[in-house]
């Protein structure tokens, strides 16, 4: 009977590995370096492109893995959506990217890395029929400094800010944009022409990461490295302002340790947020708030009733 069962649980876990598909491949190669990325592949079902979600992970830009969160790019599979999980260069690696670091150092560090996920668009979009992909159903995500990129990625000037050829299509714009503890350096590079659906999560007494506007790590202004940044709150209040369609969660007393919750306890989230804006619903714009109060059995924050 032991056996069966054991082998039961075998079964079915062969079963799930199997309901996609993971590739590693090379989006960009020159004489110094090397970057991949690892393209999560939904089992195919009909000849029905696939939308994708491009993704990027924190670490400072300085640390840090693209299959941090293997599991989200699974979920997503399994619910009929790709994605490319892409590794960026770490420009600030050994370099202080905090208050006495440089700032134009910093400003640098995230131009590369944005610079890295254009390439990543770039190269699947051109390969994009090979894998089925749906070129008008980009999605771009990351988490803290993976949500700088996608922040900035999106809103800033491609051909001025770009550090590569231009090669991504002229009229290209990503479909919506999954934020965890991220910021943007200028609030108003999002406009009504450019602005597109988000999806936030942040804690609003993160140190790291401002909530609202404020600066990068909490450094005073005669830092070296004085970085002032709009966070997750600072960009709601603007998209409302501009009647555009955004999602925030915010951690009462929270910190930057809830910069990863969408990619993990709150794939959910992900999905109902993709699946709506793919189905054509309009969602308004609202602020979902936990109570900041932990539940003594598990530890974790509770949400508002």
């Amino acid at each position: 009977m032991k056996n069966q069962i054991l082998l039961f649980f075998i079964v079915l876990i062969s079963n799930s590995m199997k309901a996609q598909e993971i590739k590693t491949m090379t989006y960009f190669q020159n004489d110094t370096i090397k970057l991949e990325l690892d393209l999560y592949l939904p089992e195919k079902k009909s000849n029905e492109k696939i939308p994708l979600i491009l993704f990027a992970f924190g670490g400072g830009f300085s640390g840090g893995e693209r299959t941090n969160e293997k599991e989200f790019g699974i979920f997503m599979a399994k619910n009929g959506y790709a994605v490319a999980s892409i590794s960026y260069s770490l420009y600030m690696k050994g370099k202080d990217f905090g208050c006495g670091g440089i700032l134009t150092e910093k400003i640098k560090a995230i131009q590369i890395g944005v610079s890295d996920m254009w390439q990543a668009t770039s190269f699947l979009i051109e390969n994009a029929n090979k894998y089925n992909l749906d070129t008008s159903k980009f999605f771009i995500s990351g988490i803290s400094a993976g949500a700088e990129i996608g922040f900035h990625a999106t809103f800033w000037d491609y051909k001025l800010m770009n550090l590569y050829k231009s090669n991504l299509p002229q009229n290209f714009k990503y479909a919506g944009f999954i934020g965890g503890s991220g910021a943007i350096q200028d609030i108003n590079l999002i406009t009504k022409e450019n602005a597109i659906p988000m999806l936030l999560a942040h804690g609003n007494d993160d140190k790291t990461v401002p909530y609202g506007a404020g600066s990068h790590r909490s450094c005073p202004t005669n830092a070296s490295g004085w970085l002032i940044l709009f966070g997750s709150y600072a960009v709601y209040k603007h998209m409302n302002d501009l009647h555009k369609n955004i999602e925030l969660i915010t951690f009462c007393g929270g910190g930057h340790e809830f910069s990863g919750y969408l990619f993990h306890e709150g794939q959910q989230y992900v999905l109902d947020f993709v699946n709506a804006l793919l189905k054509g619903k309009k969602f308004e714009s609202h602020l979902i708030i936990p109570s900041g109060k932990k539940s003594a059995s598990s530890g974790k924050y509770l949400f508002c009733e």
